[in-house]
């Protein structure tokens, strides 16, 4: 999928235009949406999960891919399969090669006509959509939806989206219709307002989330946040109109397994947590002293020039032993010696690494705190490249 290096151009044009050519087969789906800043993964793969439980046959399409491309789009919680991608890849290639530069849809759109072309050829019953960065102008904004729901929203995009949490949310709210129902995480006061209003204007009946899951469940997901998200979940099945017994609930739940999201690994002293906002990364610092108390980590930190690195790595900083920086394979990676000058106020052992797999290298050769647990944290796009060094494959290379 080579147009991933044409970026992002906003607008559901080429969409509709792509959409109609393959036939609309979204018009063919039952889907539920999902937007929002933070959560919107963990809350697509509870909902999928819990649907599942329940007997329906599930599409699932989420982004980004952490290290293989068929991750995005899920039937029943598998991957899409080699040569389905393939077929479809195919007929996008067919009905867009005569189209002029200028008409050519993005990477993001080209996947999501993929993602919707296959749920419909696989007779899914349900899909549940996470969007991409926004909402109003999202390419999965074309498709009907019968309920959605909004995560919390926090400044992030704003390049895209707009300065001021209000505006962002505005953009998030393009994905309510008049009628259908929404149900909303807790937000900040600016942010709900504006999706309070938003509602009004359309007619959207809201459902507001006030109580988190009951402590009593078990849920496959580490942290007290993912009791709200898995809140907003159930929620949205139910005004979607799904009746769920308590027994599926509690097994979709506790069976929900979202790669990257505070992952434990190697006996549970390696974190993976994508962390790549202040929002983001302040809850990582919170579910860190849940599980970890007042134990340091050693801090294996990446991140984008366009995330503010030195922000973030000053939030993570209080639960960090000694920092190890690495770049990201991404061309928008932060460089590593640059971010170590920015924060060397910090007053904490830091080291600069080549690559990734060096820092990885020395992991069990610590000084300071020789059994000291291991977080990774900083980008999604770092995570993706760890988890495919420990298995043994290929990083995979972001061109943006």
């Amino acid at each position: 999928m080579s147009t991933q290096s044409r970026g992002i151009f906003p607008g559901l044009q080429r969409m509709e235009r792509l959409l109609k050519a393959l036939g609309n087969p979204e018009q063919r789906l039952r889907c539920l949406h999902v937007a929002g800043t933070n959560g919107k993964g963990s809350v697509s793969a509870m909902s999928e999960s819990v649907l599942r439980a329940a007997g329906y046959r599930t599409g699932l399409y989420t982004s980004p891919h952490l290290i293989d491309f068929s991750e995005r789009i899920r039937v029943n919680g598998e991957n899409a399969s080699a040569t389905a991608l393939e077929k479809g890849i195919n007929r996008l290639r067919d009905v867009t090669q005569a189209w002029e530069e200028a008409e050519q849809p993005t990477f993001f759109e080209l996947v999501t006509a993929l993602a919707f072309a296959h749920f419909d050829r696989e007779g899914c019953e349900i899909v549940v959509l996470e969007t991409g960065l926004g909402g109003r102008l999202d390419a999965t904004n074309t498709a009907p939806k019968i309920a959605c729901a909004i995560t919390p929203i926090a400044l992030d995009h704003t390049e895209w989206l707009g300065g001021t949490l209000a505006e962002i949310a505005r953009e998030k709210a393009g994905i309510f219709r008049s009628g259908v129902p929404a149900v909303i995480a807790p937000q900040e006061e600016e942010a709900g307002k504006s999706l309070a209003a938003a509602a009004r204007n359309l007619s959207t009946p809201c459902h507001w989330i006030t109580e988190a899951l009951d402590a009593g469940l078990v849920l496959g997901l580490t942290g007290s946040h993912q009791r709200w998200n898995a809140a907003v979940a159930l929620n949205l099945l139910r005004v979607a109109g799904f009746h769920i017994t308590p027994e599926e609930s509690a097994r979709g739940l506790a069976r929900v397994t979202w790669p990257g999201r505070f992952q434990r690994l190697s006996g549970g002293r390696l974190i993976l947590d994508g962390a790549h906002n202040p929002h983001a990364a302040r809850q990582l610092v919170s579910v860190w002293r849940e599980e970890f108390g007042s134990e340091r980590c050693r801090l294996i930190f990446g991140a984008l020039t366009d995330k503010d690195p030195s922000h973030l790595l000053r939030i993570l900083a209080p639960i960090a032993s000694e920092i190890l920086l690495v770049p990201i394979a991404s061309a928008r990676s932060a460089d590593p010696k640059l971010l170590a000058q920015s924060v060397g106020d910090l007053s904490l052992p830091m080291h600069v690494f080549p690559s990734l797999a060096a820092a990885l290298e020395c992991m069990d050769h610590n000084p300071y705190a020789p059994q000291a647990p291991v977080l990774l944290a900083g980008s999604l796009f770092l995570v993706g490249e760890a988890l495919a060094l420990m298995l043994g494959r290929e990083a995979p290379v972001r061109s943006q």
